[in-house]
Parts: structure tokens; C-alpha cells; sequence
């Protein structure tokens, strides 16, 4: 019994460097690195299962417009990437574009946008309306001003398939392709472009309602540096 107070202490006292440690690590953490965990956590974001995709909401994104990158300390790939986020913000916003059928993330890859494919393509169908192409368009004009590679990823609901498509892969599939033959129609050499097709295996939303449907139901933009093409996470 004598030495029953030495356990307790050394219990205590490991407490204690564990707490100054988290402590020391909150305080090298950036404010906008804690934004983005705190909304994770809080549950304020949107679902997104893709292994490729952070915090929907994240903090570098909503404040885009907000931010000079003179007044900051970021390395040049994090200032590209700023560009890049800006620039696509400023191309929806001016198409009017609802921002619930639109969206905007960030990470170590690059800069992905999203979009619903009830604005680009017809139902059921890889034949694009004229504001899918509007939003092609808003992809190559990034593509010629930066030396990006890109990667569409097609994403489908299987309640939409029909003929000549059996399934949501090859309706994704079909649609990714599609904007794949437009941008290297329009000068995109096909070195610098890859497709993937996730059929519905992906949902960004769970559930079956008509909503999370309409929001899985998605066409994904990822711009990234040509030495990430060999990353398997990027697909």
C-alpha cells in the first residue's frame, strides 16, 4: 500500500505531458487547418465518401474571395491552388449556378470541382445541355492557363440508367468520356487527361431519398500538378 500514491502520480504526471502536448500541437496548428477540423467534427459538411475528397466546407474554399496570398505565408503549389479555387468560384458565381448543385474542395492533389449532372447532362443520357458546356468551358480555360493534369470522375444513380446503358457505370462512364472527347476537341492534349467511372458506388450523400439521389448524381473535376498522375489515390 506504501507505494500505491507512486502509480497515481506517474499516472498523473503523464497526464499532465500528454495534455501540455496537445496543447503544443494546437498552437503550431494554422487556424485555417483547426476551421476545417472544428466543422468536420461539429457535422456542419457535407457527406462525401471519395477518398480523394476533404472537408467540403473547408475554410480555404469558402473564403476564396476573402484572401490575399501577398499577406500570407504559403508555398507556391498552396498559391496555385488558391488561384485555381478563386478563379472556379468566380466562373459558377457568374453563371448563377445554385450553389447546392456545386461544389469546391482542396487538398495536397489539387483543386477538385463538382457538379451535379442534372446541369450538364440531359437524364439518363451523356448528351450535355448548354450549361454543362458552360461549365466545360470554365474547365479548359484553367487547363490552358495552368499546367494542369485533369481527372473526370463520372458518377451515376442507378435509378437513371437507361437504354443503351445498362448500368450506372456505364452511364458514368459514358459521361465522363464525354467531357473527356470536348476538351481534347477543343485543344486539351490527351496525355493530360484520365476518366473514371464510379457508377453509384460513391454516393456524396446517403440515403435513397429523391435529394440524395439528385446530389449523387455527379460529375468531379480534379485538377492536379502533372507529378501526381502517378498517385493511385488520385483515381
Amino acid at each position: 500500500m506504501s507505494g500505491a500514491w507512486k502509480v497515481a502520480y506517474a499516472d498523473f504526471v503523464t497526464a499532465m505531458m500528454a495534455f501540455f502536448l496537445l496543447m503544443w500541437i494546437l498552437n503550431m496548428v494554422p487556424p485555417e487547418t483547426k476551421a476545417g477540423l472544428a466543422a468536420y467534427f461539429s457535422g456542419e459538411r457535407n457527406f462525401d465518401s471519395s477518398s480523394t475528397s476533404p472537408i467540403s466546407n473547408n475554410p480555404f474554399i469558402q473564403n476564396t474571395d476573402k484572401i490575399d496570398t501577398r499577406d500570407i505565408k504559403i508555398n507556391e503549389m498552396e498559391r496555385s491552388h488558391y488561384a485555381i479555387a478563386q478563379k472556379l468560384k468566380q466562373m459558377l458565381m457568374a453563371q448563377d449556378t445554385p450553389q447546392s448543385a456545386t461544389g469546391l474542395s482542396a487538398d495536397d492533389l489539387g483543386v477538385q470541382l463538382r457538379v451535379n449532372s442534372d446541369l450538364l447532362f440531359k437524364k439518363g443520357s451523356p448528351e450535355w445541355l448548354p450549361g454543362g458546356e458552360k461549365v466545360f468551358e470554365d474547365v479548359l480555360k484553367i487547363l490552358n492557363e495552368y499546367n494542369l493534369y485533369l481527372v473526370v470522375r463520372g458518377h451515376a444513380d442507378s435509378e437513371e440508367t437507361m437504354p443503351p446503358y445498362a448500368s450506372a457505370w456505364e452511364l458514368s462512364g459514358a459521361r465522363a468520356a464525354a467531357v473527356l472527347h470536348w476538351l481534347a476537341d477543343h485543344g486539351v492534349k490527351p496525355s493530360r487527361l484520365r476518366g473514371v467511372s464510379y457508377g453509384d458506388t460513391r454516393p456524396l450523400k446517403p440515403g435513397m431519398s429523391e435529394s440524395s439521389r439528385a446530389a449523387n448524381r455527379r460529375v468531379e473535376f480534379l485538377f492536379h500538378r502533372p507529378e501526381v498522375m502517378s498517385y493511385s489515390v488520385v483515381y
